[in-house]
């Protein structure tokens, strides 16, 4: 039986792409660089605002200056607009619900940083008791480090053999395997599910409430 379950954010709970893709096109427009469709996106993010910045920027230009140039442009506009299209995915207030009703445990570890993080939970769950909201901060290292999700486990204090990851992409998979925790694959987000099943998750699901029975 599962104690904690602990939910990346974006693809998982959230369906942000679209407001991650206009303002980094934002960005790269402002600096005169080309633009992505946004499906293009489902396969730049997951890592961290910079490698999101890299991956976007062209060939010869993905340079730590050009970097923190795009960045500089991207983070107060993402700040203005990270909600304009941002949507929880169906059914997935309905199943935080029924896990605190029985008495689970929840948290969120993203590689958002911090404040897009707590914004966006702040204003889509804000009725929700998370025991941990985790995005990237400052000196500690993004997932799949296990860092951000042993230090939910200190919060709980539980055992990782109590613990449920969940996530849609490999990264998330990698993230539970380096800490000891059992890993559901979602297939509603951002990553195909070949990208889950090269990691050989514990479980793959295809709708929210298909969490339930694994608790159980």
């Amino acid at each position: 039986m599962k104690k904690l379950i602990i939910f990346d954010l974006d693809g998982t709970l959230l369906n942000t792409i679209a407001d991650l893709a206009n303002s980094t096109n934002h960005a790269l427009r402002k600096l005169g660089y080309p633009t992505h469709e946004v499906e293009a996106y489902n396969f730049m993010v997951g890592n961290g605002v910079n490698k999101l910045f890299e991956r976007a920027l062209p060939e010869g230009e993905k340079t730590e200056t050009n970097i923190s140039r795009v960045r500089a442009e991207f983070m107060p506009h993402y700040d203005r607009h990270n909600a304009d299209e941002s949507r929880p995915y169906p059914g997935i207030p309905e199943l935080l619900k029924q896990l605190l009703a029985e008495g689970k445990m929840i948290a969120v570890a993203s590689n958002k940083y911090q404040a897009a993080t707590q914004k966006l939970v702040d204003r889509y769950f804000s009725e929700t008791p998370f025991i941990a909201v985790f995005g990237q901060r400052e000196g500690i290292k993004v997932k799949p480090d296990p860092t951000i999700v042993l230090d939910i486990l200190k919060i709980a204090n539980v055992e990782p053999q109590e613990v449920l990851y969940v996530g849609d992409s490999g990264v998330d998979m990698q993230t539970a395997q380096n800490s000891g925790v059992s890993a559901c694959g979602v297939t509603w987000g951002f990553r195909p599910r070949t990208e889950l099943e090269a990691f050989q998750p514990d479980y793959i699901i295809k709708k929210a409430m298909d969490i339930l029975p694994i608790v159980k």
